[in-house]
């Protein structure tokens, strides 16, 4: 063979044979920076090679060569699952101690002003009208345990409980300013039964049924929003990734361990596939979290403005004081038409006849002074607590779909926007090419890092909307002065839930009395005959009309 041949056949071999030491030491490059940051995550060393090892028996990462064994792979895995799942919960942290914070101070400071406006009224009528008023306090007492009760979510009528604390507080009074007559428990009963058309109390129970039944109904559906956003958010922030999204986890935030790169982050856009793939049902959640969120808001304003519940009890002692004192003006019309309308009673016993009702009841009230007014919870006020617990709220919105972005910007997570060559992409270091999938189940059908099943919705979430959408039904209903469970008992306009069913120019405003003894003679009363004779005469003659027009047709 001629030299000139041995030497160009010696040339390649000499070249493949120099090759042959460098492609030796790309396979035994050493896993020692790799071993360091497995042994800094609290792992045992034993299961790490201290060279590269042929990759094959790896299920997720790269089957190239890599520092992960199988028990290695399995162990980040897991790890994986783990750091996602405090990364969730620590990034909804915010909102869920907002919603736990402000429910635990909006909850502490509601029961802390009913209690201090059922001590002011009972040091008042104590001072007022000592051995009367705590022979009859139970009547008081049990308008506070009923309100009590409606605020943590008992199922009580607002209306007709106030309806009865008034007929109630009418028999005490009726009995207090007629000492001189015996009544039974019928009489009482048929007292009670025409409280709203005697108005023995004036206004103020219109008044304060309206202002009491908004107020409440606004302070307790909100504290039932706090409630179930406090839930919600709770329960949402524990999420269970799939076992799709935990294989994508792990070739995100471990695989690049395995290729020996465990210092190289991963690239900002492929952090937001892998989330928005992982939370797909979270982001679900946002629309009817917003809807949710903004009618928060609207209660908030009406418990700032015409729903106070701060300015509808703190002087509701002076209000019920007010309303005593009508009675008291008026106790000889409303005794007397009283006496019309259920009969005349029988007289007390001497002994108790001989008390007249002025030495009875015949008290007023010291004028109303704020400065004596207790301290509101936590010395704080409605106003306050509100303005703050909006400023949260308002903060709260879109979270859920917010989500990946908020974790993919934590500088643990990945490399930043501001480093997108030098960042681990899922399969090397360097840029990450794919386009970032929008929010929400339906839009990851083309997710290229998380596979997703978008025919089947998270059942946990769903739950979760629907109890969202049912406490957004109640929050609107709270906002227009309605009880969800009592709506069609209140008619704002009448300020009374009879369901009579009579039109204002149709049913009649007085009652009609059944009269069983005749009542004294007076002007007032004349008066009153005279207008029901013109009345009769008027329906008489509209009778006979009726009935001539009849025979009219008839004869035709």
């Amino acid at each position: 063979m001629p030299s000139s041949w041995i030497g160009a056949v010696m040339l390649p071999l000499s070249g493949l044979l120099l090759c042959l030491p460098a492609g030796a030491d790309v396979k035994a490059r050493s896993c020692g920076e790799v071993r360091q940051a497995y042994g800094a995550k609290g792992f045992s060393l034993v299961d790490i090679p201290y060279q590269e090892i042929a990759g094959e028996h790896l299920r997720i990462c790269p089957q190239e060569y890599t520092c992960c064994t199988t028990e290695m792979e399995d162990k980040l895995s897991q790890q994986s699952k783990l750091e996602f799942e405090n990364l969730v919960e620590e990034t909804s942290h915010f909102v869920r101690t907002t919603f736990v914070s402000r429910h635990k101070k909006f909850d502490e400071f509601f029961r802390e002003l009913l209690e201090n406006a059922e001590k002011s009224l009972n040091d008042m009528f104590v001072r007022t009208y000592g051995m009367l008023y705590m022979q009859n306090s139970e009547v008081f007492q049990d308008l506070f345990t009923e309100l009590k009760r409606y605020y943590t979510g008992g199922n009580v009528n607002l209306e007709e409980m106030l309806n009865d604390f008034w007929a109630r507080l009418l028999e005490r009074m009726f009995q207090l300013i007629n000492p001189q007559y015996h009544f039974n428990e019928d009489y009482l009963e048929c007292v009670s039964k025409y409280t709203d058309q005697l108005k023995p109390f004036g206004d103020v129970p219109r008044k304060l049924k309206i202002q009491v039944t908004r107020a409440f109904i606004a302070a307790r559906t909100f504290v039932q929003g706090l409630t179930v956003g406090r839930e919600v958010a709770n329960r949402v922030s524990k999420v269970s990734p799939t076992p799709g999204c935990i294989r994508a986890l792990m070739k995100m935030l471990y695989c690049p361990y395995c290729r020996g790169l465990p210092t190289v982050r991963p690239c900002n856009n492929y952090c937001l596939n892998v989330m928005k793939g992982c939370l797909a049902n979270q982001a679900d959640l946002d629309t009817e979290w917003n809807l949710f969120i903004d009618a928060m808001l609207l209660v908030a304003e009406r418990l700032e403005g015409p729903f106070n519940i701060e300015s509808v009890m703190d002087p509701i002692d002076v209000k019920i004081s007010e309303a005593i004192m009508n009675m008291q003006e008026n106790s000889m019309q409303v005794s007397a038409k009283v006496f019309q309308g259920c009969g005349q009673p029988k007289p007390a016993p001497a002994l108790r006849s001989a008390r007249s009702a002025p030495e009875n009841f015949n008290t007023r009230f010291r004028p109303y002074n704020p400065e004596e007014r207790p301290t509101t919870a936590a010395g704080t006020s409605l106003d306050r607590l509100v303005t703050d617990i909006k400023e949260k709220l308002k903060l709260s919105k879109k979270v859920w779909s917010a989500l990946p972005y908020t974790i993919c910007k934590d500088e643990r997570v990945t490399a930043g926007t501001s480093n997108e060559e030098e960042c681990w992409n899922g399969h090397s270091k360097a840029r990450y090419l794919p386009e970032i999938m929008n929010d929400g189940l339906t839009n990851q059908i083309n997710n290229p890092e998380v596979d997703v099943d978008i025919t089947r919705p998270d059942t946990f979430i769903r739950q979760q909307i629907m109890a969202l959408r049912v406490m957004t039904n109640k929050l609107k209903n709270a906002y227009n002065g309605n009880d969800v469970n009592f709506q069609d008992t209140s008619d704002e306009s009448s300020g009374s839930g009879s369901g009579s069913g009579c039109m204002d120019d149709v049913c009649p405003t007085e009652f009609e009395f059944v009269t069983t003894e005749a009542p004294a003679a007076d002007p007032d009363r004349r008066e009153e005959d005279s207008s029901a004779a013109r009345l009769s005469h008027s329906l008489l003659s509209l009778s006979v009309a009726c009935v001539v027009l009849a025979l009219q047709r008839l004869c035709r």
